[in-house]
């Protein structure tokens, strides 16, 4: 059974080192908690290593962190569903009136949130480094990809620069290929995807500049990125792609392109009328 994980680290509890019991202590005191954290946010948490958070996990035979927080979190949906609660504390038993209410409120929460954490400095940082920069690359893994794409979409009708492709094993042949005076835009909530990850090492060895738009201050995706901006919203494991995610992530996507417009207006101006122009026999 699934919601017998919990009982399962207490089980295995006398198996671990000094270390390990610590995260097993933190987690069993904070299993929600962890549940939106980073491996490096839940070692510093528990003040030990991020190896000993994965060697935690290999003691439980899984195969790294992030399936041991799949793990978690149908732990706590079976036990949220004896309770007759969906996450996000949506009941089986609201109305519909009840469950619009709180998804909205879920939805401009995380909107709020992403508000919160930008630092107009570091948001100009971003700006100049794309204005700057010779070409800009947008990366992104399944959900992600989607924003990344989104991004790409957006910044092609006021920048001629912007590149994106699709195939994970293209994004890492693009990545290997950036230059000096490039930009690479990274989207990955988690900050622990592994083709994103490995795009932004490349990248950065390449010597382009690398922006990555994550949850995490410190993930192993920040740990190659420049420039990091935070995007506010809180998602489980079994909640990949879910729109307050999504959302957040528009949010950026939507503000990086209104603050590049309104910097160099003349510029975007006229390339925005020139797309305008060129898909205008597309609409009936």
């Amino acid at each position: 059974m699934q919601g017998d994980f919990l009982t399962r680290i207490r089980f295995e509890y006398n198996q671990f080192t000094k270390a390990e019991k610590k995260v097993a202590d933190y987690i069993l005191q904070n299993s929600r908690e962890v549940l939106f954290m980073s491996i490096t946010g839940l070692a510093e948490a528990c003040e030990v290593g991020d190896t000993s958070v994965f060697r935690f996990c290999k003691t439980l035979k899984l195969k790294g962190y992030q399936e041991f927080k799949m793990m978690l979190s149908l732990s706590l949906h079976d036990e949220a569903a004896g309770q007759g609660r969906l996450e996000g504390d949506i009941k089986l038993t609201d109305s519909f009136a009840e469950v619009s209410r709180k998804v909205l409120n879920t939805n401009m929460s995380a909107l709020e949130e992403t508000y919160s954490l930008l630092k107009e400095e570091q948001f100009g940082q971003v700006i100049d480094c794309l204005y700057e920069a010779k070409r800009i690359c947008f990366f992104g893994a399944g959900a992600s990809m989607i924003s990344a794409l989104k991004a790409a979409n957006q910044f092609m009708r006021i920048e001629p620069k912007v590149f994106c492709v699709q195939d994970p094993h293209m994004q890492t042949m693009a990545a290997s290929l950036m230059e000096e005076g490039e930009a690479a835009v990274l989207f990955s909530y988690s900050g622990a995807t592994k083709e994103t990850i490995h795009a932004a090492e490349l990248a950065k060895k390449a010597g382009a500049k690398t922006i990555c738009i994550t949850r995490f201050v410190k993930s192993p995706l920040t740990a190659f990125s420049d420039i990091t901006l935070l995007c506010g919203a809180k998602e489980g494991p079994l909640q990949g792609g879910s729109a307050p995610l999504e959302i957040s992530q528009l949010f950026l996507i939507d503000l990086m392109y209104t603050e590049y417009y309104r910097r160099y207006f003349e510029r975007c101006n006229r390339n925005n009328e020139k797309v305008s122009a060129a898909v205008l026999d597309k609409m009936y």
